[in-house]
C-alpha cells in the first residue's frame, strides 16, 4: 500500500493550536490492506437525535428507568459503551450478572487508584531537570484512562476535563506537567460530589489561574487606566455554568418579544465578576525560589494589596465594598450555582458526552431536575444527575436507540481507550508511554489535556456544514475533528497499536481471542460484544468475516494476524464509531 497525502486542517476554527498544511499517512502493516479496503463501509451515518439546540420540540416524558432484571450481553455492552472508557469481558458478564443501578452503586464506592501528582512525585519527574517540561503528563494520564479500576470516574474525568476545559497547552509556568496533573485529581475527588465544590476547586487550582489568565489579577489602577483580566469571569460563565443565553428548564432557547435569543449576562457583568478574581496567586507559603512543584497543586491564595475591595455587581447581584475575597468568591460561585440555566446546560452536555448529541427537550428536563433537586432537597449532587443521565428511558430504550438520528460519534481518544480497557493493555514498565496523540495526520487527533482552546476539542453545538445533521438541525460535537487526515491518520495508527507498536511498552492481552481466531464468525462475535456493545449488524459482521476468511489461520502467527485484522475492521467500522 502507497502512503496516503491528505491535508491535516481542521474544521475547527476555535482551535488555537497550529497544524502542519499536509504530512504523510504512515503506510498499512503488511496484513492484506485489500482484505481491509473490502470491508469498510463508505461513509459514516448521521448521528443525533431531536435536540434542544436544535430547535426541536419536546419528546413525551418517560420515566426513568431503574431495571431490576439482568441485562443481556448487548443490553450491558450498550450501558457500558455510554457509563466507561471500555470494558472487558469480566466487566460485561459481572453487569450481566448484576443490575444497572447496583453497578452504578459499586462504582460510587471503588477506590481510587494513585493520583497523577503523587504518580509524578514517585515516578521522579519532581526532579528540577523536569522544571520547564510536560514530562510525564500523558504518561500518568493513559495510566488512569486505561487502567484504573473506577471506569465510570474515570468516564466522567474525561467528560469533565471538556466542559471546564484546561489545556497544558496554554500554561505557561514551570511544573506546568504538576499543575494539569493536580487539575485532573481535582476532577476525579469531586466526579461523583456536588458541582458546587467543584466549581470553587477548579477555581481555585493554579491550573485553571494559568489558563485562563487570572493568577496574579489586579485591581483596577485609576492612574495607568488597567482594569482587571476578564478572561475567566467570562468562560466561567458562557463555558462552566450558565451558557450564553437563557434557557427553560428543559434547555430549550427562552426568547424575547422581537423572537431572538434572551442573553445571559452583558459585559458589565463580565466586569463587575471580574473584579471577584483579582488578588489570587500562587501559594508560596514556607518556599523559596526556584519554587518546587509543590506551587502547582496548593490552592491559590489571595494577596489582599492586589484584591479589589470595592463593591462588584454582576447578574443582579452586589457584593458589598469591604468584605474579604474569600466572601467575594463564594458569594459569586453561589450566584452562579443558584442561576437557573446551570442545570439544563451542564446536564445537557454530560448527556452529550455519555449518550446521545441530541438529547430531547424532555431527557434535558428529568436530568435538568434530578441537578436542581437530588431528591433530598440537594442542588448539583453529581451521583444523581449520572443515575438521570445513565438510567433514563432515552438512554436505555434499544428501540429508540436504532433510529439513525440517535447517538454520538465516538471520540478519537475514547475509541483507543475502548479497544485498551477491552483487552487488559498494560505496561510492562509501568510508564504507559503512548505519548501525545494530537496529530491528526499519524494518531488520534485528540490528546486528554491538550485542546487548542478553551472551547474543547469540539463545541457542543457543533453542526456539520453540508450533511445531512444540517439539514435536519442535529448537533454533531465530535465531527469537528473528523476530517479526510483524521478518519486515515486513526485507521493506520490502530492498525500499528493494535499489532503492539507505537505506544511504548503498552501492549493487550489477546489470549481470550486466540482460541475463536480460527473461526472468523467466533472472532469477530466475541469482538462485537467486548468491544463493539454488540452494535454491528448481522450484515456487517457477514462482511467482515468473508473479509477474514481470505486470512490464513494454520500458525498462531498467522492466528494473531486475523485477530489483529478482525480489531482493526471492527475498529473502523461506522457501526461502532457512531455509539447508539
Amino acid at each position: 500500500m502507497n502512503a496516503l497525502t491528505v491535508s491535516t486542517e481542521r474544521p475547527n476554527a476555535l482551535a488555537a493550536a497550529p497544524v502542519a498544511e499536509q504530512a504523510g499517512v504512515p503506510e498499512a502493516l503488511g496484513w492484506r490492506h485489500a482484505a481491509v479496503s473490502a470491508a469498510l463501509p463508505s461513509g459514516l451515518a448521521a448521528c443525533g437525535g431531536g435536540g434542544a439546540e436544535g430547535g426541536t420540540a419536546a419528546a413525551p416524558n418517560p420515566p426513568v428507568v431503574v431495571p431490576s432484571t439482568q441485562p443481556s450481553a448487548a443490553e450491558a455492552g450498550r450501558f457500558l459503551s455510554q457509563a466507561t472508557l471500555g470494558y472487558s469481558r469480566a466487566d460485561l458478564n459481572a453487569l450481566m450478572a448484576s443490575s444497572y443501578s447496583d453497578w452504578i452503586t459499586a462504582q460510587f464506592k471503588a477506590p481510587q487508584s494513585v493520583g497523577h501528582v503523587d504518580w509524578l512525585k514517585a515516578n521522579g519527574y519532581a526532579d528540577a531537570s523536569y522544571i520547564n517540561s510536560t514530562a510525564g503528563l500523558d504518561n500518568t494520564i493513559w495510566r488512569k484512562f486505561i487502567s484504573s479500576g473506577d471506569p465510570l470516574r474515570q468516564r466522567m474525568v474525561l467528560a469533565l476535563s471538556e466542559i471546564c476545559v484546561v489545556s497544558v497547552l496554554g500554561i505557561n509556568a514551570q511544573w506546568r506537567q504538576f499543575s494539569v496533573a493536580n487539575y485532573l485529581d481535582v476532577l476525579e475527588a469531586h466526579a461523583f460530589g456536588n458541582y458546587r465544590t467543584l466549581l470553587q476547586q477548579i477555581t481555585l487550582s493554579p491550573a485553571m489561574g494559568y489558563y485562563l489568565t487570572y493568577r496574579g489579577n489586579l485591581k483596577a489602577n485609576a492612574a495607568t487606566g488597567s482594569q482587571p483580566d476578564e478572561n475567566y469571569a467570562r468562560e466561567l460563565m458562557q463555558l462552566f455554568t450558565i451558557g450564553l443565553v437563557q434557557l427553560n428548564a428543559d434547555g430549550s432557547v427562552k426568547t424575547g418579544s422581537n423572537g431572538q435569543p434572551l442573553e445571559t449576562y452583558q459585559q458589565a457583568d463580565v466586569s463587575g465578576l471580574a473584579r471577584v478574581f483579582t488578588g489570587w496567586n500562587l501559594d508560596v507559603t514556607g518556599l523559596s525560589t526556584p519554587y518546587p512543584p509543590d506551587v502547582q497543586w496548593r490552592p491559590m491564595v489571595n494577596t489582599a494589596s492586589r484584591y479589589e475591595t470595592g463593591s462588584k455587581s454582576f447578574l443582579g447581584t452586589t457584593i458589598a465594598a469591604g468584605g474579604s475575597a474569600t466572601e467575594a468568591l463564594n458569594t459569586a460561585l453561589d450566584t452562579l450555582f443558584q442561576h437557573p440555566n446551570l442545570p439544563p446546560f451542564v446536564g445537557r452536555q454530560l448527556i452529550q458526552r455519555l449518550v446521545t448529541s441530541n438529547p430531547s427537550a424532555a431527557y434535558v428536563a428529568r436530568v435538568a431536575a434530578a441537578f436542581a433537586n437530588n431528591g433530598s432537597g440537594v442542588r448539583g449532587d453529581l451521583q444523581a444527575v449520572l443515575r438521570a443521565v445513565l438510567l433514563d428511558a432515552e438512554a436505555r430504550d434499544a428501540t429508540l436507540a436504532a433510529s439513525p438520528s440517535y447517538g454520538k460519534l465516538r471520540e478519537p481518544v475514547v475509541r483507543f481507550l475502548n479497544w485498551a480497557r477491552a483487552f487488559g493493555a498494560n505496561s510492562p514498565s509501568g510508564q504507559w508511554a503512548v505519548g501525545d496523540t494530537s496529530d491528526p495526520a499519524s494518531r488520534l487527533g485528540q490528546s486528554p489535556m491538550r485542546s487548542g482552546s478553551v472551547f474543547n476539542f469540539f463545541r457542543p453545538g457543533y453542526v456539520p456544514p453540508g450533511t445531512a445533521l444540517t439539514a435536519q438541525g442535529l448537533t454533531g460535537p465530535e465531527f469537528q475533528i473528523t476530517n479526510e487526515s483524521s478518519v486515515a491518520g486513526y485507521i493506520n495508527w490502530m492498525q500499528r497499536v493494535v499489532a503492539g507498536s507505537s505506544i511504548g511498552d503498552v501492549r493487550a492481552d489477546y489470549s481470550s481471542l486466540l482460541p475463536l481466531a480460527a473461526n472468523a464468525g467466533d472472532l469477530l462475535q466475541e469482538i462485537n460484544q467486548v468491544l463493539a456493545g454488540s452494535q454491528l449488524s448481522a450484515a456487517t459482521l457477514a462482511t467482515l468475516q468473508s473479509a477474514l476468511n481470505t486470512l490464513p489461520s494454520g500458525t498462531q502467527a498467522q492466528l494473531l494476524n486475523r485477530i489483529y485484522a478482525a480489531l482493526v475492521l471492527v475498529l473502523a467500522a461506522p457501526e461502532y464509531i457512531a455509539q447508539k
